[in-house]
């Protein structure tokens, strides 16, 4: 595992406590996984994604992602109605560790209610939840 002062964090994406990020793109949030998770769980080899049409509620489990290690649930930082998966994963689940930030994106969702966005952490503010 990287020190955390080797691990990238987006300046443009909230964080959610369970390790999830989401970056609003118009009326669309897009959802995926930090790269502290990723470097934490180790080579990816396999995600697990809803289906599009599905809907959860924030704090819901939404998938899976196994590595090497160990399997671990994904949670939704914000509610709403997944319109679009990466199915880019399915063959290649190691975009999340390479690229957690842009090709490894999870899922897209319509926001219930966008303003849960507030809610999630600045990069600064989940450094410091990190370094706790």
């Amino acid at each position: 595992m990287k020190d955390i002062n080797e691990l990238t964090f987006a300046d443009d994406v909230k964080y959610f406590e369970d390790h999830e990020w989401a970056k609003l793109e118009n009326d669309e949030a897009v959802i995926g996984i930090s790269d502290y998770a990723q470097d934490q769980l180790g080579d990816i080899v396999f995600v697990e994604l809803p289906q599009v049409g599905d809907t959860f509620e924030k704090g819901a489990e939404f998938g899976t992602v196994e590595s090497v290690k160990a399997v671990s649930e994904l949670y939704m930082p914000l509610g709403g109605n997944v319109i679009a998966v990466n199915e880019q994963l399915e063959d290649s689940p190691e975009l999340v560790n390479n690229e957690p930030y842009t090709g490894g994106w999870m899922i897209k969702i319509k926001p219930a209610n966008a303003a849960e966005i507030e809610q999630l952490m600045t990069k600064e503010a989940y450094l410091e939840m990190l370094k706790g």
